[in-house]
């Protein structure tokens, strides 16, 4: 049976210089910790490698992340893969439960995460599953 989760997140970044800067995109890497409040009371570590392209408002980028806490109670951890991309502007991102990375009350976690940012604050809605939760 699928859930639901909602809540906001603070976010910290780490930014390091590109590590590539030729011509067509700059690639860069980004440590990045958050803070999850809601239904997920939790925080994370973040790796990210981004694309910026020479073009205004096109890019792309990956990140796994590890995400610690309790969600609706059950504590625990499970890992989340990235996957966005912006289109002269335009922004398309999936983020999904890395199969079989849930831990503790988590274990056999799936799922995806929706994150909107509003007048600058992060807000998420989590869908999921828990195998053997009712």
């Amino acid at each position: 049976m699928s859930q639901s989760a909602r809540g906001t997140f603070h976010v910290t970044m780490n930014a390091e210089p590109p590590y590539d800067v030729a011509e067509g995109a700059k690639l860069g890497r980004v440590s990045i910790t958050k803070q999850f409040q809601g239904d997920l009371e939790a925080s994370s570590t973040v790796q990210m490698l981004s694309a910026v392209s020479e073009v205004k408002g096109s890019a792309g980028y990956v990140a796994i992340e590890r995400v610690t806490g309790a969600l609706h109670g059950r504590r625990g951890s499970f890992v989340l893969q990235h996957s966005g991309t912006m289109n002269r502007g335009k922004a398309s991102l999936v983020v999904m439960v890395v199969p079989d990375s849930g831990t503790a009350e988590l274990r056999g976690i799936a799922g995806t995460l929706a994150i909107d940012i509003v007048d600058g604050k992060h807000f998420y809605t989590f869908e999921y599953t828990l195998e053997g939760s009712a």
